[in-house]
């Protein structure tokens, strides 16, 4: 098993250039399974903030105004890098967020897919006419916004990240991408594919470091005029305060809890198939993940013998070796708050 990190820019990409932050700190990354420190990425401060924010509005009025034909290009281009790249970027990825390889390379390829069809999408951007008194129309013609700011979480980091700047990108807006600090390499490895295929100084721009700082840089800066952001409920919650003063569009996803549901009359494999397959993906490091299962009372003991069968036959190990199905979590908090509920629980049982 080869555990080499493959070769990938640890800076800022900033108006279309690689560089330090303006402090030349770093902060390391380290391998959930092995402990390792991997890489030492550059840290954005206040400054590199300001100058993402000024060249990605620089930017603007020329993207927005790019020939769809050849904005669409460049879309279809990084989503054939994604492709051609995948077994990179999966390895990339499973080193330093933990998940088997298999889920790392279909996360990239749903990527791929991100860029594909939100290319398309961008060709069918309609308007309407609306009839209005006095034998007049009225015309609602759809631009983009600006400058869009998203915030990524590390438990799909590439995933979230081409889910939220594909459908910008291709509406014609310039991104800023603060990806979490845990995952950094995923959307370092992301950018390198956008300067491959070739985008204009400024469209697309990265920053890591410290979300608190950067995130409140984002949400005052008047040039910013959308936030989209995957996380917490509490953080969501301070975006979108700070996000009402310059009086942003928002996106916010957020936590939540999942019940898995099993009815008297259910089929019980394909039940126990479902809960097992959707509880330990990622190792359960899902939004979706269920976390809390109610079961009728009449199935009740056939289905937990089905789902421990299950259960017991997964492979827990370094997500690039073969045939893992649950790779390490992501931090050692998560283990001793995963512990506590455990031991929570066993003491109510009792």
């Amino acid at each position: 098993m080869n555990t080499e990190l493959p070769k990938v820019k640890t800076q800022l990409f900033i108006d279309g250039n690689w560089q330090d932050g303006s402090l030349q700190k770093t902060k390391a990354v380290d391998n959930p399974a092995t402990g390792e420190i991997i890489a030492q990425v550059a840290q954005a401060e206040m400054e590199d903030t300001k100058r993402a924010i000024e060249a990605a509005q620089k930017a603007f009025p020329k993207w927005r105004e790019m020939e769809l034909r050849d904005r669409v290009e460049l879309l279809h281009h990084v989503a054939r890098l994604l492709e051609e790249n995948a077994d990179k970027l999966a390895k990339i990825m499973t080193i330093e967020q933990g998940k088997p390889i298999a889920e790392a390379k279909a996360e990239i390829l749903t990527g791929a897919e991100n860029f594909r069809f939100n290319a398309e999408e961008a060709r069918r951007i309609y308007g309407e006419t609306i009839p209005a008194p006095n034998k007049r129309v009225y015309i609602v013609k759809k631009e983009p916004i600006g400058v869009v700011a998203a915030i990524t979480p590390w438990n799909f980091p590439m995933g979230m990240a081409t889910r939220k700047l594909a459908p910008a990108l291709a509406a014609g807006n310039t991104v800023i991408l603060k990806p979490s600090s845990e995952t950094p390499l995923s959307a370092l490895a992301l950018f390198e594919i956008f300067e491959e295929a070739g985008f204009p100084r400024g469209v697309v721009n990265l920053l890591l470091g410290n979300s608190s700082e950067i995130g409140e840089a984002l949400t005052a800066s008047d040039a910013v005029r959308k936030l989209t952001f995957t996380g917490s409920t509490a953080v969501g919650q301070k975006l979108y305060q700070e996000s009402g003063e310059t009086l942003k569009k928002i996106s916010l996803e957020l936590g939540g809890h999942a019940p898995f549901i099993v009815f008297s009359d259910a089929n019980l494999v394909s039940a126990a198939d479902g809960l097992v397959a959707a509880k330990f993906r990622n190792n359960g490091q899902v939004c979706v993940s269920p976390n809390r299962i109610f079961v009728a009372k009449e199935v009740e003991q056939e289905f937990i013998k089905l789902v421990l069968e299950r259960v017991q036959k997964l492979k827990v190990g370094n997500g690039l070796q073969e045939g893992v199905d649950a790779g390490p979590l992501i931090r050692e908090d998560a283990i001793r708050k995963i512990d506590r509920q455990l031991k929570r629980c066993g003491r109510k049982r009792r």
